[in-house]
């Protein structure tokens, strides 16, 4: 299928969706980013950063994906195969163009500390994966040559304890050595070929490596050494290269055991003393280093925001000027599945230099999404801006966003690359605020018959058929019911049932009820059912707000109607506090199930429509308890409790008289003289017999 096709096509699916289950978006602000007129301002954002020194071109070490004829991020590799085609991941070399993220990399450590409502975990997770540390970046020369092998250690004490060094597959070292060396060829195939590129993949794989055939010398002992390659070093990690200490690194240890190397114990040292000594030798130096890397956002597809840059064999690579963007996807492409069709469309990248008018060539890659996401939260402040990339009021009136829900996936590249954008936004003078996302809620998966639901599976509901079937506000309310958002959802057909049955029993409640004014609580019965209203209502109101645990407040819901139901309705008193507990109730599961309440809310008498209506006030003084519980002893020892009401508490008469007509008392008291009667205000009454 043509990708515009099937995208616009599910983009009105599921947009008629989530209006039938009644979201409450605000549609004049709806775009797609891969709409003409989003992605022109990304394209002219692109052009800026090109300017600043931002944006770069260079050879990369990639996954490629030798059926898709393009690049996988590490992401999109499973088990070593390409996530859609299933074939075998291979490592190749090519041309990407590169965000300099690495810039910002110290400020996007320090500033997750200013992200207090952020969770920990997602704000640990993005230090891990910048990944600051201090240590000494050392040269080693390579014997009989002039090349150098540079390597970053945090452990510069251990450098007596080295016994190997480990460069990747595509280290120059090791490509000179497999030169005239066709084993060695054979092994970096290989290695190309192994697919797996995620450190926890690295860690977990057999360890596979080669002699290369040269040595290094250590330059704080002149010891040669022996130089490998290795499956677990890659090229785009570090610099391709580490210095392996094998008593003092597992996985250098497994290897060496694997291969016989040495295995030597590092005397003690101290890591100044061993950088002073290296920087004296010429040899190294003291250095901050991040494992974080820059952000290539080449991809070799059709379907993305095309790269606005020209290739001019007299100009070099040249931005399309702003007067000629966006530059648009053509739609007469052929849809192969194999490789980018635009790479075959002369009419597309055939051009004129904007520079100096002479035949050029323009680039053919487009945009990683990750691009497109990590900018359109601001591009909703004011979708409408025709001149300008924002209208500079809207967005700072609205950013930085207030509450920014996604899953806890989202947590290292997404919002990584957001604030990151969001940081060069700024400094670019498009908007004033340091951070994209104020506050982070990470919501949990939906999960069926123990598994992640995905059509892969089989194990998804379809949300049509639960609309048609129970309508939408049972959707809504059992989604929310079943477990706090940050939570996973174990999805249970039969808890949609209790779900609908629930609003079942509301729904008979309004209707079966005559609407009336509301009076004030006089009797103990009436005081006790609003102390539960007001109680509600307060609990409700901050688990809303405030904790966003959903579920706690339907279940207080469940049991304020649960109570009603059973609260007896003796004269128009009674009437008037149910009118005024069924407001309450139709008013806190209005955001929850708006369609009901609004149906419930007219049936209740109100003119208005329930979402004008304010939300309900807790009552203070209601929330002092209607009737204490009091202990009841005989001689000492307890026999009952009541409940009194709190006018009568400190009432030593009545309270006697109530305490002596309680079965157990009497059966303690039955035949016996009264001598004493001690009451504790509030608490307890003492009956003293003999």
């Amino acid at each position: 299928a043509h990708p515009e096709q099937w995208t616009r096509a599910n983009i009105s699916h599921m947009k008629q969706q989530l209006k039938q289950l009644g979201f409450g978006y605000d549609w004049d602000r709806e775009f797609a980013t891969c709409d003409p007129d989003y992605y022109k301002w990304e394209q002219w954002l692109f052009t800026k950063l090109y300017e600043k020194g931002l944006v770069y071109k260079k050879n990369s070490t990639v996954n490629w994906d030798p059926v898709d004829q393009t690049v996988l991020a590490n992401e999109q590799v499973v088990n070593g195969c390409g996530w859609r085609s299933g074939a075998p991941v291979e490592r190749k070399e090519i041309s990407q163009w590169f965000f300099k993220i690495t810039a910002y990399a110290e400020e996007l450590l320090q500033d997750l500390d200013n992200l207090s409502e952020w969770p920990e975990k997602v704000r640990t997770m993005q230090r891990n994966w910048i990944g600051k540390s201090i240590g000494a970046h050392v040269r080693f020369k390579v014997v009989a040559s002039a090349s150098e092998i540079e390597v970053f250690t945090t452990r510069p004490d251990t450098l007596d304890g080295v016994t190997y060094m480990a460069v990747a597959a595509h280290h120059p070292v090791a490509t000179h050595a497999a030169k005239n060396n066709s084993e060695l060829k054979n092994f970096i195939d290989i290695c190309t070929k192994q697919g797996k590129t995620a450190e926890a993949d690295l860690a977990t794989q057999e360890k596979l490596g080669m002699f290369t055939g040269k040595y290094a010398i250590n330059p704080l002992n002149n010891e040669q050494i022996p130089i490998w390659v290795a499956n677990y070093v890659l090229i785009d990690y570090g610099t391709g290269a580490i210095m392996a200490v094998p008593e003092h690194d597992e996985r250098d240890h497994e290897f060496a055991t694997k291969y016989n190397l040495p295995i030597k114990q590092a005397p003690l040292a101290d890591c100044d003393e061993i950088i002073n000594r290296l920087e004296k030798l010429g040899a190294g130096e003291k250095k901050i280093n991040y494992r974080l890397r820059d952000w290539g956002v080449s991809r070799q597809r059709y379907w993305g925001s095309p790269i606005p840059i020209i290739n001019c064999d007299a100009c070099g690579t040249v931005p399309v000027p702003a007067k000629d963007l966006p530059v648009t996807l053509p739609k007469n492409v052929e849809i192969t599945g194999r490789g980018s069709p635009l790479k075959d469309l002369p009419e597309f990248y055939t051009v004129d230099c904007p520079t100096c008018g002479k035949p050029a060539i323009r680039e053919t890659d487009t945009f990683d999404t990750f691009v497109e996401s990590s900018w359109y939260y601001a591009r909703f402040t004011c979708p409408q801006s025709n001149d300008a990339i924002f209208d500079s009021k809207d967005v700072n009136y609205w950013l930085p966003v207030d509450q920014y829900i996604g899953g806890i996936e989202h947590a290292i590249l997404h919002l990584l690359y957001a604030r990151f954008f969001h940081k060069i936004m700024r400094d670019l003078n498009l908007i004033k605020s340091d951070e994209p996302f104020k506050n982070l809620l990470t919501q949990g998966m939906v999960l069926k018959d123990g598994a992640k639901m995905s059509k892969s599976k089989g194990n998804t509901v379809d949300p049509q058929e639960l609309i048609d079937n129970y309508g939408a506000d049972t959707v809504r309310l059992y989604t929310m019911f079943t477990s706090p958002p940050t939570q996973s959802l174990e999805w249970l057909d039969t808890g949609v049932e209790g779900s609908y049955r629930f609003l079942k029993r509301l729904y008979n409640a309004v209707i079966n009820f005559t609407p009336c004014a509301i009076t004030t609580a006089k009797t103990t019965q009436q005081k006790q059912l609003r102390n539960q209203l007001h109680s509600t209502i307060d609990k409700v109101t901050d688990d809303m707000e405030r904790r966003f645990t959903f579920n706690t407040v339907i279940a207080a819901i469940m049991e304020l109607l649960n109570n009603l139901n059973k609260f007896q309705v003796q004269d128009d008193a009674d009437n008037g506090l149910v009118q005024e507990v069924l407001d309450a109730i139709v008013l806190m599961l209005a955001p929850i199930t708006p369609h009901i309440c609004h149906f419930l809310w007219k049936k209740l008498g109100h003119p208005d429509t329930v979402v004008n209506a304010k939300w309900p006030v807790v009552d203070k003084r209601a929330l002092v308890s209607a009737t204490i519980t009091m202990v009841i002893q005989v001689n000492g020892k307890r026999r009952a409790n009541i409940d009194v009401a709190t006018d009568i508490a400190a009432d030593k008469q009545q309270i006697e008289q109530l305490a002596l007509q309680e079965p157990n008392v009497v059966q303690h008291t039955t035949g016996k003289t009264i001598k004493k009667v001690i009451l504790v205000p509030n608490k307890l009454i003492n009956i003293v017999v003999g």
